[in-house]
C-alpha cells in the first residue's frame, strides 16, 4: 500500500511539473532571464554592436551627476503625477458617483464613458494630435467660436505641452471610474439608511459612509495609477514625433521627455544598452519608493471592515 501509495504521488508530481513547465521555462526565459540580465548590463557599457565592457558604477554616476536629460525626465514625469493623477481620480470618482444613481440611461452612460480608455493606444494619440492642433484642432476651434479667445500652440508651445497630455489622460478615466463603480456598488446600503435617520446630508454620508468604504479602492488606483504614470510612453512617443518631420521624442525643447521616453531612447535610438538598463534599475527604485510611501500613510487613510 504504501509502495503504491509513493509510486502514485511521484506521477502526480511529475505530471504536474510537466504541465507547469512551459510556464516555468517561459518565465526564466522571458522574465527571469532578463531581469537579472539587465541588472549586470546596468553596470556596463554595452552598444549590442560589441561585448559589455564592465564600467562598475558610472552609468549610475553619469545618470545622477552628469546627464541633465535625465533629471529634466524626471521632473516631466512628476509633473504628471501631481497634475494629472489627482485629478484624473477625482473626476473618475466624481462620475463613478454620479453613474451610481438611479437615472434614466445609466447603462448607456457608463458605456459612453468607459470606451475610450479601451480605445488602442496610438490610435487614441492620433485623434488627440488632431484636437489639439494649434490651426484646426478641434479644442482650439471650440475656444475660439464659445469664447473668442484664441487658444495656445499646446503640443508646440513648451509651456502649455505638458497640460495638454493632462487634459488627454483625463479624458481617459473610464476605466478608473469602473473600478470606483464596483466599489460604490459594494457599500451596504443600510449605511446611508443610518445616516438618513441621523438626519445626515448627502456631502456628510459621502464623509462618512462613502469615503471610508471606498478608500481601499481608492487605495488601488492610486498605486496604479503611481505605477503607470511613472512608465508614461505611448502617448507621448506618439505625439510629439507627429508635431513636425525629423523632430525627436520630447519636443518641443524636451518638455514632454518623459522619464521611459527617454529610457527608450538610450536603449533603442542610441544603442546605450548598458545605460538604459541603469535606468530601468532607478526607475524601479523609483517606483517602489512611491508605493512604499503610499502604504506606509494608507494605515491613516484606508479603512478596512472587520479592523
Amino acid at each position: 500500500m504504501n509502495r503504491f501509495s509513493g509510486s502514485h504521488t511521484s506521477r502526480n508530481l511529475r505530471n504536474g511539473l510537466l504541465f507547469v513547465s512551459p510556464w516555468v521555462i517561459g518565465f526564466l526565459l522571458f522574465t527571469a532571464y532578463p531581469i537579472v540580465a539587465s541588472f549586470y548590463y546596468s553596470f556596463t557599457e554595452f552598444n549590442i554592436l560589441r561585448p559589455p565592457e564592465w564600467i562598475g558604477l558610472l552609468g549610475y554616476e553619469d545618470l545622477l551627476f552628469y546627464d541633465p536629460l535625465f533629471w529634466i525626465s524626471i521632473k516631466n514625469t512628476l509633473f504628471m503625477l501631481v497634475f494629472s493623477l489627482p485629478p484624473s481620480l477625482l473626476l473618475a470618482l466624481a462620475l463613478a458617483t454620479l453613474l451610481n444613481q438611479d437615472i434614466r440611461g445609466k447603462a448607456l452612460f457608463r458605456t459612453v464613458f468607459y470606451l475610450p480608455s479601451i480605445l488602442p493606444a496610438v490610435a487614441t494619440a492620433m485623434l488627440w494630435m488632431w484636437i489639439f492642433n494649434p490651426q484646426y484642432g478641434l479644442l482650439n476651434s471650440i475656444l475660439t467660436m464659445l469664447f473668442g479667445i484664441e487658444g495656445p500652440g499646446w503640443l508646440v508651445d513648451p509651456r502649455w505641452s505638458k497640460p495638454a497630455f493632462v487634459v488627454m489622460g483625463m479624458w481617459g478615466v473610464g476605466g478608473t471610474m469602473v473600478i470606483f463603480l464596483a466599489g460604490l456598488q459594494g457599500i451596504p446600503k443600510q449605511l446611508y439608511e443610518s445616516e438618513e435617520i441621523d438626519g445626515a446630508n448627502p456631502w456628510t454620508q459621502f464623509w462618512r459612509v462613502t469615503f471610508p468604504m471606498l478608500s481601499p479602492t481608492l487605495f488601488f488606483n492610486l498605486v496604479m495609477g503611481i505605477i503607470g504614470l511613472f512608465q508614461y510612453f505611448t502617448a507621448p512617443y506618439i505625439m510629439t514625433r507627429g508635431v513636425g518631420s525629423n523632430v525627436p521624442p520630447g519636443s518641443p525643447l524636451n518638455s514632454t521627455l518623459f522619464y521611459a521616453l527617454y529610457l527608450f531612447q538610450n536603449a533603442f535610438a542610441y544603442f546605450k544598452m548598458g545605460y538604459a538598463s541603469a535606468m530601468a534599475w532607478i526607475l524601479f527604485v523609483l517606483i517602489v519608493l512611491a508605493t512604499l510611501v503610499v502604504f506606509k500613510s494608507s494605515a491613516r487613510w484606508v479603512y478596512y471592515e472587520g479592523q
